[in-house]
């Protein structure tokens, strides 16, 4: 989910200036294990296998890290699993444009709902009906392919020093998702989420901004990330319940490296909500179907809210 933008801030961001050349150096291999926990709860284990080509490098700063990267994954949770293949093309130290695809099926438990199709059942408050999922282990595929961009940025390349490492990023994501159960009129859910999953299109958009720490023996960065999720397929009479609002997460998080093959990553984050009222905003089980729901007249259409503590855990095997 969503917690993609936490893994981003891991990448290197580098800077500088040009000189095409071809590259002699041949293909490098890496494989990584990372796992995820929160506090809702929730967690995730995710193994990577990285290729990286060569491709069009130059004696130059900005381009001689250029290359052609190949990430296939195997993602598990206690509710779903899915295979992830994404490829990124590196044509400027500061810029990389990325491609891919994801692919799962999920179950139920008590507790989460991984897979299902949302739907409003007979209500008990009077205009608002209740949402039951309704699915079974395995009854579908979901699936997903997207393209973005990521713009990347590093004060220290240009005044270098230990000191002047403040890092920007931003990836501009567009993805289209699909639950092959789910008709062109039904909302699902994946992994637990508020159930407003469609097969459509959306946009994803996330901002980072970090200080590398020049001094500390374990604590190499602190940031700040702002993450959007956003319908660009929307239902009709989608503006009573705010079909096209986004949501954002806003996370501040810290970097520790233990060793050079384990780090550890912190965040803590808070999410808006829209705002239906004060009833309806502490409702956050989504027992109510979500659109019933009519956003508050004359007042802000979002509500900001604790979310979870979050921990990443990633161990370079080779």
């Amino acid at each position: 989910m969503k917690n993609r933008v936490l893994v981003l801030i891991l990448l290197s961001f580098l800077c500088l200036m040009p000189d095409l050349a071809v590259a002699e150096e041949g293909m490098e291999t890496s494989t990584d294990l990372e796992f995820q926990v929160t506090s809702l709860p929730e967690a995730r284990l995710r193994l990577n296998q990285s290729f990286i080509f060569p491709f069009l490098q130059g004696q130059n700063p900005l381009f001689q890290d250029n290359n052609i990267k190949i990430v296939l994954s195997a993602d598990f949770t206690p509710i779903t699993l899915a295979a992830i293949a994404e490829l990124s093309w590196t044509p400027a130290a500061f810029f990389f444009l990325s491609a891919g695809g994801k692919a799962g099926s999920g179950w139920n438990i008590p507790i989460a709902k991984g897979i299902g199709i949302n739907t409003p059942i007979g209500a008990k408050t009077p205009g608002i009906r209740d949402s039951e999922i309704k699915g079974k282990a395995f009854d579908g595929l979901i699936w997903g392919a997207w393209g973005a961009g990521t713009f990347q940025f590093d004060l220290g390349a240009l005044i270098p020093g230990d000191w002047n490492h403040i890092v920007f990023q931003t990836r501009q994501e567009f993805r289209y998702s699909g639950y092959t159960r789910a008709g062109p009129d039904d909302s699902w859910v994946l992994e637990n989420d508020d159930g407003e999953d469609r097969n459509g299109w959306k946009y994803a958009a996330s901002y980072v901004i970090g200080y590398q720490m020049p001094l500390s023996p374990v604590l190499s960065m602190i940031g700040i990330i702002a993450e959007l999720d956003k319908n660009l397929t929307t239902f009709p009479g989608g503006d009573t319940w705010g079909d096209a609002l986004g949501y954002w997460i806003f996370s501040g998080m810290g970097v520790f490296t233990i060793t050079p093959r384990f780090n550890a990553t912190v965040a803590l984050q808070v999410r808006t909500r829209r705002n239906y009222g004060i009833s309806d905003f502490n409702n956050t089980n989504n027992s109510y179907y979500y659109q019933d729901r009519e956003l508050k007249d004359g007042e802000i259409q979002r509500h900001l809210f604790f979310y979870r503590a979050a921990l990443i855990l990633n161990y370079k095997l080779r």
